[in-house]
């Protein structure tokens, strides 16, 4: 019996992976997190349990795990995204090694890659940005120590924000001293679902923008020059007299 952490990706049904899909098909157990993956995730099953759990807490989870370990049932553990980001599945796991449960992790595509797919964007262009920084806005939940907002924004990287949407005046005051006013940012709601909106424009009016939305929860922050590039120095990677592995008589 294995407990499988599925990453069903950002919405879409069909960004999920093969091996995530066939799991979910042949699983005789499923949980998922229904907050945030959507039923249709979960079509073609033959379950013989299908438990929403998002009204459930971490023991009672742990649990309906126990029981299907008991019965030698495998289980789909569905998670929105990629189910090692955000995901909380580090105390699931913690408690499945101490019960001697074995476990594997199906990665899945995440917000961020579906946020960049909707904006036509890539994050790392050569002279702008070859970094991005997952992370979200802390406030219930303290951020550790170097990882606030106004630290990462030091390396003026691609950011890309969870969780912080309600708090988006607080974030721009943050951002502004490193990336100026006229960098720009997205706010995405929902990307790759139906109802899926967003918003693009600078640090100076995302704002007012955003404003005339209703975007609530469940939307991600996209902020860097890469969103509004113009001129960007090409990659060697396709330069006709750049030589590699594959191209050694290239130049």
């Amino acid at each position: 019996m294995t407990v499988y952490f599925i990453g069903a990706g950002p919405g879409d049904p069909e960004l999920i992976t093969v091996k995530g899909q066939r799991l979910i098909h042949n699983c005789p157990v499923i949980l998922y997190a229904g907050s945030l993956v959507p039923e249709a995730v979960l079509q073609g099953h033959c379950a013989e349990q299908v438990v929403n759990t998002a009204e459930l807490h971490l023991d009672e989870i742990i649990e309906l795990l126990r029981q299907a370990h008991e019965r030698g049932q495998d289980v789909a553990r569905v998670h929105s995204g990629d189910p090692s980001l955000y995901g909380a599945i580090g105390e699931q796991i913690r408690e499945l090694r101490t019960l001697g449960i074995p476990f594997e992790i199906i990665p899945g595509v995440t917000a961020t890659a579906a946020c960049a797919a909707l904006l036509e964007s890539e994050l790392t262009l050569p002279g702008i940005a070859q970094t991005v920084i997952l992370t979200r806005y802390g406030t219930t939940s303290p951020m550790p120590e170097g990882e606030q907002l106004h630290d990462l924004a030091r390396h003026r990287a691609t950011l890309a924000i969870h969780l912080g949407v309600r708090h988006l005046p607080a974030i721009i005051c943050e951002l502004l001293p490193h990336y100026g006013a006229d960098c720009p940012i997205a706010v995405i709601h929902r990307a790759s679902w139906p109802d899926q909106d967003w918003v693009l424009g600078t640090l100076a009016d995302i704002e007012a923008k955003v404003a005339t939305k209703d975007f609530r929860r469940t939307a991600l922050i996209l902020v860097g020059h890469v969103l509004n590039p113009g001129a960007f120095a090409e990659s060697a990677l396709y330069d006709a007299a750049h030589r590699h592995l594959y191209r050694p008589g290239c130049g």
